[in-house]
């Protein structure tokens, strides 16, 4: 019995869950599924979504439950996700949860796992600060940072017990090098019949 890697990624921000995700990506040969990166390409692409997304944006707001949803079940139809995919960034939220639950009980899909990068808090902004400095952003000053986590504590955090009680979340020490961070996702996954492709 082979199991579709359909995989969600979750961390705060600083965890590393982009760099992890692109490479458990590459290894069971799924697309990595970033709601930023979906946002991104539909504003490129002028589609009407892109257009929804682009004046939320512009207004300075949040993109909706229901605007992000939409976006990722679009993106989830697309023929390269048939054989699974790795969602980063969605769900954020428990509405979104809801969301992604019916739209893979419509298909007659499930979740094959949860992978939760676990950083401590300090960790996360001792990152975040580095990057901060290396890539010249003056946005990510410490404050802004620590807001981010509050909201990744109140808001994504609460996603985890739900998928926690259904058996499907693997904590992650997200501390260590790339290579030993990658190993330990890849024997949880393969503990779960995940088979690597490459």
């Amino acid at each position: 019995m082979t199991v579709t890697p359909r995989l969600l990624i979750v961390g705060p921000q600083g965890s590393g869950k982009g760099t992890q995700g692109a490479r458990i990506a590459e290894t069971f040969e799924i697309p990595a599924v970033s709601t930023g990166d979906v946002f991104r390409a539909n504003i490129a692409e002028g589609t009407d979504l892109g257009r929804q997304v682009q004046a939320v944006i512009e207004a300075g707001n949040l993109v909706s439950d229901e605007l992000t949803s939409a976006v990722v079940r679009d993106r989830l139809a697309q023929p390269d996700a048939a054989a699974g995919f790795l969602l980063d960034g969605y769900p954020r939220n428990l509405a979104q949860v809801a969301d992604l639950d019916a739209f893979l009980d419509a298909r007659g899909e499930n979740l094959a796992g949860v992978i939760e990068l676990s950083v401590p808090r300090e960790e996360s902004i001792a990152r975040l600060s580095l990057r901060a400095q290396e890539q010249g952003r003056t946005d990510d000053t410490e404050e802004v940072i620590a807001h981010r986590l509050s909201i990744y504590e109140r808001e994504t955090a609460p996603i985890l017990g739900v998928y926690g009680e259904r058996g499907l979340v693997d904590s992650i020490d997200g501390v260590g090098t790339l290579d030993e961070i990658t190993e330990r996702i890849l024997t949880a996954l393969i503990a779960r019949g995940l088979n690597p492709v490459s």
